[in-house]
């Protein structure tokens, strides 16, 4: 694996460390670059951000170095607060294209704190926010079926429809089999949400997932079943007109510092592709070092 140096253009704002925020690919549209939305996380200081960021490709120059442009973009109207853990996901409706942001949590309002809770975090409430990146102006939206918070879940569209997947609730301190499937219609004047429950979800929060093609299939692996314990299957997930599928697959052959880890974080690095990070545990001759795996899913025919 070769690590190459990225710059950001000279009229970039200030991109802070961030983790654990939502992000979400925007296709290349309109000779408009492949661009990226990046909203909340927490910093090293351990403050949690609102901030809203939209980073595109500048230019690559010699020597394949890549200039990218970040720019913040200001919301308005009914605007979600800091947190982290969330999605966002973009839907399309009646020509139209719209961000869907759900989950995440962040420290306990401020009115509710106390001295031995002070710095305590709690899942956010269950609203949906919906936004557009013309004109800037979010919306929050609350339906019945989502009643509980979620944080840590995964989200995957297809056009007006957004499905969240799994997660970790605080308020039970558990990882339910949860399964939605949010619809998004981008009418005149005002969008209209509903969402459906399924019964067919998984018990999985901070997993991976990747894409396998230019279809609507994708590969989920990593996560944790419990605090303690890790998900060490793969699953295909399949989006199609019908709704969501899940078929089982094979996992790969995963090493002995793999499997004993505690730990393991990582994301998508290109369709069919994962960068897996996995931090060395019980050796003092290597500390705060890291092993990182390449894992490839290849598409048959």
């Amino acid at each position: 694996m070769k690590l190459r140096p990225i710059s950001f253009s000279n009229d970039s704002c200030y991109l802070p460390p961030l983790r654990c925020p939502a992000v979400c690919r925007l296709d290349p549209y309109d000779g408009l670059p492949e661009s990226y939305l990046i909203h909340g996380g927490r910093t090293p200081n351990n403050e949690i951000s609102s901030s809203l960021y939209l980073l595109t490709m500048d230019s690559r120059g010699c020597n394949r170095k890549l200039t990218v442009r970040c720019k913040e973009k200001e919301l308005v109207g009914e605007v979600p607060g800091a947190r982290y853990g969330h999605t966002m996901s973009m839907v399309q409706s009646h020509g139209k294209t719209a961000c869907v942001l759900f989950g995440g949590r962040s420290y306990m309002p401020a009115g509710e704190r106390t001295t031995e809770s002070w710095n305590s975090v709690v899942d956010c409430p269950p609203q949906v926010f919906l936004f557009d990146l013309e004109f800037g102006c979010s919306s929050a939206h609350t339906l019945p079926e989502l009643s509980d918070g979620q944080s840590f879940h995964l989200a995957l569209a297809r056009e007006d429809s957004v499905y969240f997947l799994g997660g970790h609730s605080l308020t039970s301190d558990s990882r339910p089999p949860r399964l939605f499937r949010l619809r998004v219609e981008l009418l005149q004047g005002s969008p209209l949400l509903s969402c459906e429950t399924f019964d067919t979800g998984i018990s999985i929060s901070s997993a991976i997932i990747t894409r396998t093609g230019p279809t609507h299939r994708y590969v989920i692996l990593g996560g944790y079943q419990a605090d303690s314990q890790k998900r060490m299957e793969c699953s295909t997930v399949i989006l199609d007109e019908k709704g969501i599928h899940f078929e089982p697959l094979e996992p790969p052959k995963w090493t002995p510092d793999v499997i004993h880890s505690r730990t393991w974080f990582g994301g998508s690095a290109g369709e069919g592709s994962v960068l897996l990070s996995v931090p060395t545990e019980g050796r003092p001759s290597q500390p705060d070092m890291h092993y990182f795996y390449q894992v490839s899913f290849q598409t048959k025919g």
